[in-house]
């Protein structure tokens, strides 16, 4: 029995549309069909970066990710951030680049980056399929049939680019993961990624509501050192969230799903070590006149979250002159600016999450063309698979290298079929 398509693309987000469209390009006689469960595709790309979409960074590393950091890296290369936007360009979305690194679409609009891969999809002949979830996937002979919700279809190759668990809003709730287990694919432990944290009521986040600042966030695991992440800090009324907090979750989330004691600790000063800042304190107590120790902090960090810092050890630091601090309450005060407890008692879990940790390892998929190792002709893209970036374009990266990698050789794989089956 003939198949029904080429290549079939069971999921339609950011990895999925770029394998459909560099599959396409490198062979345009081929058909090329997207399956995607929910009825209108492309949520996660316009909630992404508020409302901007985040496309990539001026500069990305294995260094930026989580996983097996020698694949990421084969695989990053081969479709790099320069790429990404000579990419983008020819797609009719020029990107800009802001201070932060962060690349976005000149129009300021991620709809833009959506109907960019939309219009290059239709122009290409590629089909899609809306609403049509996915119900099971089985190899058979040389082929695959597909079983969806509106019945069956038989295809070539299959690129499996569902995503994860993040933002299930979004139509991503892990379903793909079991169609790659019954392929005889393993799945490493899933968490939430990229999300904010919540703190014990008790604590004094909800009165510094909507304040940001720069801070360093240091996760410890059983009291050792585990990882460090400098950005911006905002307090909310659950607990805490902003760019150093999304990049510290991962580690935290993981620990504690583990059970190990992990801690996260807040130091308000991310360019001063210890040392320097109680050398600030003691220069500022041997200066004339009598200010409080809140106005001194207050120069350096958000006035509310000065007078609330002040506060912790001792409240009668709020009213105490910096030169009539005890040796004893200086300790106490560079210790609460550098060396805070936060007492995180979960995260906000996968309806707040931007990506997802863990998923189909890496070593079971070849680095040059996303093939799985395991099932000829089935390629694993994007979120589906154990690697997560930190926060600021490089989950997005990902998707369009893996969507390039696996899009280009299925399609050369196909090209090569007649041939071998006539050897």
């Amino acid at each position: 029995m003939p198949s029904d398509i080429d290549i079939a693309i069971i999921g339609a987000g950011a990895a999925g549309l770029a394998a459909a469209i560099f599959a396409a390009e490198t062979n345009p006689n081929l058909s090329i069909l997207l399956l995607d469960s929910a009825k209108t595709i492309g949520a996660k790309i316009l909630v992404s970066g508020g409302g901007r979409c985040n496309v990539t960074n001026q500069r990305v590393n294995a260094s930026d990710f989580h996983g097996n950091r020698k694949l990421i890296d084969r695989i990053l290369r081969r479709f790099d951030e320069q790429t990404t936007v000579r990419w983008f360009d020819s797609l009719g979305i020029p990107l800009k680049t802001e201070s932060t690194g962060k690349l976005f679409p000149v129009s300021n609009k991620a709809r833009t980056v959506l109907d960019g891969l939309l219009r290059r999809c239709e122009t290409l002949g590629v089909s899609l399929m809306t609403h049509h979830p996915v119900r099971n996937l089985t190899r058979e002979g040389e082929e695959f049939l597909i079983q969806h919700s509106q019945g069956k279809l038989r295809a070539k190759r299959v690129i499996l680019a569902t995503g994860g668990r993040s933002l299930p809003k979004t139509g991503s709730n892990g379903s793909g993961w079991e169609l790659a287990k019954r392929l005889g694919h393993t799945v490493t432990p899933t968490y939430p990624a990229l999300v904010p944290l919540l703190l014990e009521p008790s604590f004094f986040h909800a009165t510094l509501s909507g304040i940001s600042h720069d801070v360093t966030l240091a996760t410890t695991i059983a009291g050792k050192n585990f990882d460090r992440s400098t950005g911006s800090l905002l307090w909310t009324h659950f607990g805490i969230s902003g760019p150093v907090v999304l990049d510290a979750s991962r580690v935290w989330v993981r620990a504690a799903a583990q059970g190990e004691a992990v801690r996260l600790h807040l130091h308000c000063f991310p360019h001063l070590s210890i040392q320097e800042v109680e050398k600030w304190l003691m220069q500022a107590a041997s200066l004339p006149g009598r200010k409080l120790v809140p106005t001194l902090l207050a120069e350096r960090l958000p006035t509310r979250v000065a007078h609330t810092l002040a506060g912790i050890q001792e409240p009668v630091l709020s009213d105490t002159p910096v030169n009539l601090l005890s040796k004893e309450a200086r300790r106490n005060l560079v210790r609460t600016l550098t060396h805070l407890d936060l007492p995180v008692i979960g995260s906000r879990g996968w309806n707040f999450a931007e990506v997802t940790a863990g998923g189909v390892p890496l070593e079971e998929i070849a680095a040059h063309s996303m093939s799985s190792r395991h099932v000829p002709g089935l390629y694993l893209i994007g979120e589906m698979l154990d690697c997560e970036g930190r926060i600021g374009g490089f989950n997005f990266q990902w998707a369009w290298a893996t969507g390039y990698l696996a899009g280009c050789h299925a399609a050369l794989d196909i090209m090569k079929q007649p041939a071998a089956e006539e050897g």
